[in-house]
């Protein structure tokens, strides 16, 4: 374990150290886009209520956060880019499979939940036809985070059992880290499908992983790097109606939602770290509409199980993003 958080923490200062890479003040322009995501996220749809159980997202992009103390931490930024500067909030509960048991299941998932802003940047190439996301997380997880409220009030509403363990949830701890995604398009086809590649990383004290993963996109489309999905420039294609598919595999080194958080020791419960599955993969299928400033998105996610004796699992997302 010491040794895959040595080489993940080294291969993260080799790429930012790259000569190629290098910032010049005058090389680089932010966009003028001002943007906002949501995006919300359930397991009920497909009629469970265990492991990730529900999740959101909201996220700002405006030029004025360029000027955020983070960017001197997001590094590195490729010449001549085109930079989007931005804040995501985002908050995930997680449950063992019985929620209305009131005790400790040994062996099934903790209880866990967690909400931390994110201070992100996207440099986009177009002309390479490559994107680089960087971003600085920090906030926090456990009881405080809300979770058991926010899901007893929620199944209270839809007269669903009632959640009795999340007095046995993971502890209030620290969330801290940096992320990184590199993405390239592959190939092209016209501009009714292309075949987009990444590679990704994390070390944080939520989660310290690296992955790589391919999108395949096809319909009435706006290439993918060309802007984050939705913007009112009068190059970017004013209709959009597209489906896509994305399949991803990581490496685990830590994920604190089973193993718990790096500076408590006091939890009711957690999983060792013989118990976490260090390969996981994920595939998402997605459907999109877009008009002008405006987009509409559907999502099925599946994920391979995460931890021993554990199932793989399944969610739905939505997502509204809006250019102002």
């Amino acid at each position: 374990m010491t040794r895959y958080f040595r080489g993940l923490f080294l291969a993260l200062l080799l790429v930012a150290a790259a000569p190629a890479w290098a910032q010049r003040p005058d090389s680089t322009h932010t966009s003028p886009d001002r943007l906002l995501f949501y995006t919300f996220a359930n397991d009920a749809f497909f009629r469970t209520d265990y492991y990730f159980t529900q999740g959101m997202t909201l996220a700002l992009v405006l030029p004025a956060l360029r000027h955020s103390p983070a960017n001197f931490l997001l590094r590195p930024v490729p010449l001549g880019s085109t930079l989007h500067h931005g804040i995501r909030l985002h908050y995930d509960g997680f449950t063992p499979l019985r929620i209305q048991d009131d005790f400790i299941r040994v062996g099934d998932r903790p209880y866990a939940s967690y909400w931390y802003a994110s201070f992100f940047r996207v440099a986009s190439q177009p002309s390479r036809r490559y994107r680089l996301t960087s971003g600085l997380n920090l906030g926090f997880m456990g009881p405080a985070a809300g979770a058991k409220g926010f899901q007893t009030t929620l199944h209270e509403w839809l007269d669903s059992p009632t959640p009795r363990g999340w007095d046995y949830q993971i502890r209030n701890d620290l969330v801290l880290g940096y992320e990184a995604r590199l993405e390239t398009q592959l190939l092209a086809v016209g501009r009714g499908a292309e075949l987009i590649g990444d590679v990704n990383a994390s070390l944080s004290t939520l989660y310290t992983y690296a992955g790589a993963g391919a999108r395949l996109r096809a319909g009435l489309l706006q290439p993918y790097v060309s802007n984050l999905g939705v913007s009112r420039q009068p190059d970017q294609r004013r209709v959009q109606l597209y489906a896509e598919g994305q399949l991803e595999g990581r490496i685990i080194g830590f994920n604190a939602t089973l193993q718990g958080g790096l500076l408590r020791s006091d939890n009711p419960y957690t999983l060792p770290a013989s118990a976490v599955r260090r390969a996981v993969a994920k595939g998402t299928g997605t459907v999109g509409l877009g008009y002008a400033g405006l987009r509409l998105t559907a999502s099925a996610v599946w994920i391979s199980p995460e931890f021993s004796g554990a199932r793989s699992h399944q969610w739905v997302q939505l997502g509204l993003g809006v250019a102002f």
